[in-house]
């Protein structure tokens, strides 16, 4: 096969939702029907080896909520489908917005209870940023929800997109009894299955057909026929182009946990949703069916596997072909690099891989080589448009609580701070390490996973500091004295990078003003 037909083969997407909006539940439906998987497991339950396929961490399957993402992959109708499941928790965000940077397009999960929440606004405004295509799965249609109508005017109101709804629900909450297919124009009725595939679908030619009337209830028929006519009249037909531009949302309504509606969202999906796209590097443009291999490092996980401590770099194919074993050109460290052991993934289960295509994700074993944002490539000095570091929103002292293990400690902490789910800043005046997130949840997940995956016994205690600010300046010698005068104040990063590690909003605007000269970065790239 050509590379010009792999890449028609591949879509890559992110699921992208408020928490507990059912986004992981609809990952492993989409899996189900693509045949990855045999039977699902519930979210919530408590049996591990019932837990979700997408959610493999101890903590993950504990609370019931995804903390990290989750990359998958599955064949469905000779096409090559990468599902890149993020956490929904805002304590997480930072993982899915440089997830968002892997991505050609997301599918939006919004609970039809609850309608259009604030992450969800917040998500939105990355996809704008990007101009990424998104498609919206209204999901939860088993339960009592809002009217379908009312739920796609805030969804244009609170997203700022066009819609164009592509499946429509007869009935919901207890009366539910299936999702008209406006794109295919036919009707399934299913029966309730949480755990199987369910094959069984009656095809019904439009909602004029007789057989309609043999299906449903009149009084359902009646408001089926009624609303699609209002649907139609309301709303344009849908724009392929507008939708690939970023500025119509196609919307799907369902019941992941119950197969209601699935199928509709992924055939659709893989008939519209684009092949990989072209990325932006610091110097040009790179294409896809350039044929030279190009991809950079868009996330890092530590222990995949505890038992072995492998430390993995998720890799993002852009152009030409990945080639197990080759030699690929570091362009950060100006180095050539040999990948003889790289896997694709099924969530935490993970098989070799020699070759991988654009849209690909490949996860590469690193033994610290590799940083979220490197770039590699055929030996072209060409950086992929880097995926920066905000400065967290909270802060806290990592305090040793067993001296015997305080090399676990580091090396944990570092491992878990190549991630990129936090930050470690130690200061220059008595090596005071201070982790910062952008969510108190994250402290709890960093304390269980050292404890559990290193041996290492932590607490995090508060601490007073407002904001860490990257310092820099163009004459040397006033950072120098900068540096001097707040030594008390001064950390640097992982990178080794200076951080002004101010105590309040008041006094940074202050320090700001009595130095002129020395710039402040709220972002590390500057």
């Amino acid at each position: 096969m050509t590379l010009a037909q792999e890449i028609q083969k591949r879509r890559t997407f992110g699921i992208i939702a408020h928490p507990d909006a059912g986004k992981t539940t609809l990952t492993e439906k989409l899996l189900l029907f693509g045949g990855a998987i045999q039977s699902a497991g519930a979210v919530k339950s408590n049996k591990i080896d019932m837990s979700t396929r997408s959610d493999w961490m101890e903590i993950e399957k504990q609370r019931g909520i995804s903390v990290a993402t989750s990359v998958m992959a599955f064949e469905y109708k000779d096409l090559k489908i990468n599902i890149l499941d993020t956490p929904g928790h805002e304590d997480f965000a930072e993982d899915t917005y440089r997830t968002l940077t892997a991505v050609d397009s997301v599918i939006m999960v919004i609970d039809c209870v609850k309608g259009v929440e604030q992450q969800t606004e917040k998500l939105m405004e990355v996809c704008r940023m990007r101009n990424t295509p998104v498609l919206c799965f209204i999901n939860k249609l088993d339960r009592e929800g809002r009217d379908a109508f009312d739920l796609l005017d805030e969804i244009e109101e609170k997203l700022g997109i066009q819609v164009r709804p592509m499946s429509w629900p007869i009935g919901m909450g207890k009366s539910l009894r299936g999702v008209y297919n406006i794109y295919e124009n036919n009707l399934n009725l299913y029966e309730p299955n949480k755990t199987k595939k369910v094959t069984d679908v009656v095809e019904i030619n439009g909602v004029d057909d007789p057989k309609l009337d043999e299906k449903l209830p009149s009084s359902m028929v009646e408001t089926l026929r009624e609303e699609i006519e209002l649907v139609n009249g309301v709303y344009d037909e849908l724009d392929v182009n507008a939708y690939l531009n970023g500025e119509v949302a196609p919307v799907f309504f369902g019941s992941a946990v119950n197969n209601f509606g699935v199928r509709e969202l992924l055939d659709c999906f893989i008939d519209i949703a684009p092949t990989p796209k072209p990325r932006e590097t610091e110097e040009r443009l790179v294409k896809p069916d350039e044929k030279k291999f190009s991809g950079f490092i868009f996330k890092i996980h530590a222990n995949m596997d505890p038992k072995h401590r492998n430390r993995i770099a998720f890799l993002r194919v852009c152009s030409g072909t990945f080639q197990r074993g080759s030699n690929y050109y570091h362009v950060r460290q100006d180095k050539q690099f040999r990948f003889s052991n790289a896997t694709a993934f099924m969530a935490q289960q993970k098989e070799t891989v020699d070759e991988a295509f654009p849209g690909d994700i490949v996860g590469l074993y690193d033994t610290g080589n590799l940083k979220i944002g490197d770039s590699l490539n055929e030996g072209e000095k060409a950086l992929y448009k880097g995926i920066p570091a905000f400065s967290p929103e909270l802060f806290r002292e990592v305090i040793n609580l067993d001296a015997m293990k305080s090399k676990q400690l580091d090396k944990g902490l570092n491992q878990l701070m190549d991630e990129g789910v936090a930050q470690l800043f130690t200061f220059e005046m008595g090596s005071r390490k201070v982790v910062g997130t952008v969510g108190a949840l994250q402290f709890e997940v960093l304390q269980h996973r050292l404890l559990n995956e290193y041996n290492a016994k932590a607490r995090f205690d508060g601490v007073s500091i407002y904001k860490a600010c990257w310092i820099s300046a163009k004459d040397p010698s006033k950072l120098d004295a900068f540096v001097k005068d707040k030594y008390r104040h001064i950390a640097k990063d992982k990178e080794g990078k200076l951080v002004f590690m101010a105590e309040s909003k008041a006094w940074l605007q202050m320090v700001q003003d009595n130095f002129p000269d020395i710039e402040f970065h709220f972002i590390s790239e500057f």
